[in-house]
């Protein structure tokens, strides 16, 4: 072969070797275009990582309404439910803020199917242009504990302006009868009447400002049951002698728990009056004592009013009465039995009522048992079946 013809040859050889890396660039490069672009991460990293650590809610949704990432809180909570937001009033705000871009505020009230309605404080802000995002904070408890200052600062100005008033008009009455000594004295004893019940009610406000936090008792000392239900019954005792009420007790003695002496005789003490106070005459108001367990039971059982199927669960609350129209012949406040709960919370231990209307009431305070006595000895064990108060009423049912 001559050398025109190899060279020839040569120059074909290369020509097909050049159009086959062409067609090899040329489908690469095709190939490439037809592949999307790698996306970046819906939730860029770094705000992921910050809502992960989020002690409040908070929830991102993207531009279709699906939640793409939310906290554990967020579900806990009930703010989001698989991958969508449960309240309606939540996804508006939410779509307004994609509209507009403007970050909003508001308060919501959450409705769960299966559980209480949550009041929460809600922040809507845009996250980049296809995401927002919602910070939900619980603000239940907060709420409550407004309104329950709102009603006890209300409460407590009803129930102070009564007694003031009736000082005020009597103080006038006592005025006008300067002349007459009988009047005068009959005003005087009234307005002493008045003046003691509010004394009473501010002593016990104070009281249970002391005990509404249900801390636990700071540095607990013995405290002798005997000695605190012998104050309670001395402290009602004139009254049960003008109401002719025979003051009973019973149990074993030298029981002994930890706490405040002061706060478990108020607690005791206010158990006993409400028994005097709503007792008929004649009748009687049983103070028992016993051990169960580690804990000691003090019960109060009277043969009074009883207490309506429907009352017994708010008898507990700040100034509640079952009988509102009862309480200004009684001299009731309406604290007592918010004390003696917050005094057995503040205890570690409890207080429960059994009652039938018309038959009578029972109250038990039950207390951690001190665990020696003063003697080093350890506490008795409790008996297997603790007896029953040997007064009972007739013709009811067993009494807790």
């Amino acid at each position: 072969m001559d050398s025109s013809t190899q060279a020839f040859l040569a120059a074909v050889l290369g020509a097909l070797v050049a159009s086959c890396a062409m067609l090899a660039w040329h489908l690469s490069d095709r190939q490439q275009h037809r592949m999307p672009p790698p996306e970046a991460p819906l939730v860029p990293s770094g705000v992921a990582a910050v809502l992960s650590v989020l002690r409040s809610s908070a929830v991102v949704v993207d531009e279709n309404d699906v939640v793409v990432k939310a906290s554990a809180p967020a579900y806990a909570m009930g703010v989001v439910r698989g991958r969508a937001l449960v309240s309606d009033d939540l996804g508006t705000m939410v779509r307004a803020v994609r509209r507009d871009g403007q970050i909003r505020d508001t308060e919501l009230t959450l409705h769960r199917p299966h559980g209480p309605e949550r009041t929460v404080s809600v922040r809507v802000a845009p996250l980049g242009p296809r995401l927002v995002l919602a910070l939900v904070e619980d603000r239940t408890r907060e709420r409550r504990v407004e309104a329950v200052r709102r009603d006890f600062v209300a409460n407590v100005s009803h129930e102070l302006k009564t007694p003031v008033g009736a000082i005020h008009l009597l103080a006038e009455a006592v005025q006008d009868a300067a002349d007459d000594p009988e009047a005068v004295h009959r005003f005087a004893s009234r307005m002493q009447t008045e003046s003691d019940r509010l004394a009473k009610l501010v002593q016990q406000i104070i009281e249970l400002s002391r005990l509404q936090g249900d801390e636990p008792v700071a540095s607990p000392m013995p405290v002798s049951i005997d000695d605190v239900i012998a104050t309670a019954i001395d402290t009602s005792a004139m009254e049960a002698d003008a109401k002719e009420i025979t003051l009973l007790t019973e149990g074993a003695e030298g029981l002994k728990i930890l706490g405040k002496e002061d706060q478990v005789t108020a607690a005791v003490a206010n158990l006993v009056a409400n028994a005097v106070h709503y007792s008929d005459p004649r009748s009687r108001v049983l103070v028992s004592r016993r051990l169960v367990e580690d804990h000691v039971e003090i019960s109060v059982i009277d043969q009074g009013i009883g207490i309506p199927d429907g009352e017994i669960d708010r008898i507990f609350e700040r100034f509640y009465r079952v009988d509102p129209a009862r309480h200004r012949s009684t001299g009731g406040t309406g604290l007592g039995l918010s004390i003696v709960k917050h005094v057995a919370a503040t205890h570690g231990g409890e207080v429960r009522v059994w009652s039938v209307e018309g038959q009578g009431s029972t109250f038990t305070l039950t207390l951690p048992q001190h665990p020696v006595y003063d003697d080093g000895a350890p506490a008795p064990l409790a008996p297997t079946r603790p007896e029953e108060p040997v007064a009972s009423h007739p013709n009811q049912e067993e009494r807790p």
